[in-house]
């Protein structure tokens, strides 16, 4: 695959992101966190997803003006944010902004974020937190969308409700980002899209029966996603499903209930400055102290030792940083779509 220049790269979607609609800081802040969701190898969730953005730019589903972020509710440490459908890489990270001044006065900052538009890669939004030896947290749920079945049950009711946290340590930091369903709506997408199979059966057909086929989740009756856990577990899935929906819609009062069209997210994300507590010092002796026993633990795989959340994230973004992002076909054909209908055409990479 040919390899991409990250600044390069961000520059390219500001421009786009500008030159429909969007102020420069909200372009800004959406390129720098589309591209660096590729830097961690998270393709699905990076320059992939700027068509769409850009197409509802377009078509007024989505906003780029900054100043229709509404603040309805605020403490000294707990907000509620109103989105209104500004692109939501610039919410989220006006949230983390927010949460991170309360932080640093009383430890924990917190803000419930509804009506916000897609937020790409969680994972994205959180190395500079880590950096500060702080730590995010990030649940979100698009309550427009269900493709996820209730464990037991066949219809689908939520999303695969991802959580993100970031935890500081010197040696180590960990990097987590993880859905609660045993694949993600993107995954189901681009599986099939490339004619493939899935690496192994995460589709409840309508019928009830396991599979590895994606077709079966677009059949009728239409089929679902497997809770994280799948047929033997998935109750542990299906239960931290719920906590994530009710700590996104439910706790900013906008939600499922509402029946909301379009591409959106409910949001909740925290920051906690460990100084606050138990000190950071101490902090970081924890988590390194557990991140050296989880390395060295004898791998069941002499080939494939542990290997800890981020650790391979962050190894390719120094990669990516030195060499350029390796942007997969599909998600190249995007840029050069999104490219020709505008000021850049002929000018860039993508032509």
């Amino acid at each position: 695959m040919t390899r991409y220049d990250a600044a390069d790269l961000r520059t390219t979607l500001a421009t786009l992101f500008t030159e429909n609609g969007a102020s420069p800081e909200v372009a800004e802040t959406t390129a720098r966190i589309l591209v660096e969701g590729d830097l961690l190898g998270h393709h699905t969730h990076g320059v992939k997803l700027a068509n769409g953005y850009l197409k509802d730019l377009k078509a007024g589903h989505a906003s780029g003006d900054h100043s229709r972020l509404e603040i309805q509710e605020n403490s000294p440490v707990a907000a509620l944010f109103d989105g209104h459908y500004l692109l939501g890489p610039y919410l989220v990270q006006r949230a983390l902004d927010h949460c991170r001044d309360a932080a640093a006065t009383f430890g924990i900052g917190m803000v419930s974020l509804k009506r916000s538009h897609h937020i790409a890669c969680l994972a994205a939004y959180l190395q500079p937190l880590v950096e500060a030896n702080l730590v995010p947290l990030i649940l979100t749920s698009d309550p427009a969308v269900a493709s996820v079945a209730p464990f037991g049950g066949l219809d689908r009711v939520y999303t695969p409700n991802p959580l993100a946290i970031g935890i500081p340590g010197r040696e180590q930091p960990l990097l987590i980002d993880v859905s609660m369903s045993t694949i993600t709506n993107g995954t189901v997408a681009k599986t099939r899209a490339a004619g493939d199979k899935l690496d192994h059966p995460a589709i409840l057909t309508g019928h009830g029966e396991i599979s590895d086929d994606p077709e079966d989740y677009f059949a009728s009756p239409e089929g679902s996603i497997l809770p994280l856990g799948e047929l033997a577990f998935g109750h542990k899935g299906f239960a931290l499903g719920l906590m994530v929906e009710a700590l996104t819609s439910a706790l900013s009062g906008y939600g499922r209930k509402d029946a909301p069209e379009g591409w959106g997210a409910s949001v909740m994300v925290m920051v906690i400055d460990p100084a606050r507590f138990g000190g950071v010092e101490p902090f970081l002796d924890e988590t390194d102290h557990l991140a050296r026993r989880c390395l060295g633990s004898r791998p069941r795989d002499p080939d494939r030792p542990v290997r800890l959340p981020g650790q391979s994230g962050l190894a390719r973004r120094r990669d990516y940083l030195d060499n350029g992002i390796p942007l997969p076909s599909d998600v190249v054909e995007a840029m050069r779509e999104a490219v020709a209908d505008s000021s850049l055409s002929g000018s860039t990479a993508f032509g």
